[in-house]
């Protein structure tokens, strides 16, 4: 068995694992309010976190500013609750109009 397989393989069977005892443990397991409390922030850390990456850089190096200030168009859109499609419409029409005004 090739080691690589191996890996998707023991990847596959975790995640699953994960997905399946939230619904056999939900009624056996009261979690206290600040555990409940701080793995929402931990959450949003994370999701904050994965998009600060996405967002700045590409590859090892800075994405140039046309990328960020279109996340921040995303955000603002999403702020004013407009739909996931206007939004994503949005960032995309704003990243591409400062990379063609010459923005990288």
């Amino acid at each position: 068995m090739n080691a690589y397989l191996a890996c998707v393989l023991a990847l596959a069977a975790g995640t699953y694992a994960f997905r399946l005892a939230g619904p056999l443990l939900h009624g056996r397991v009261e979690l206290p309010a600040r555990v409940q409390e701080l793995l929402a922030v931990g959450a949003v850390v994370l999701l904050v976190a994965l998009l600060a990456t996405g967002a700045l850089t590409e590859g090892h190096d800075f994405a140039g500013w046309a990328r960020p200030i279109g996340v921040l168009a995303a955000g603002a859109l999403a702020w004013r609750k407009a739909p996931f499609a206007v939004i994503v419409i949005g960032a995309a029409a704003t990243t591409a109009l400062l990379r063609l005004a010459g923005v990288s």
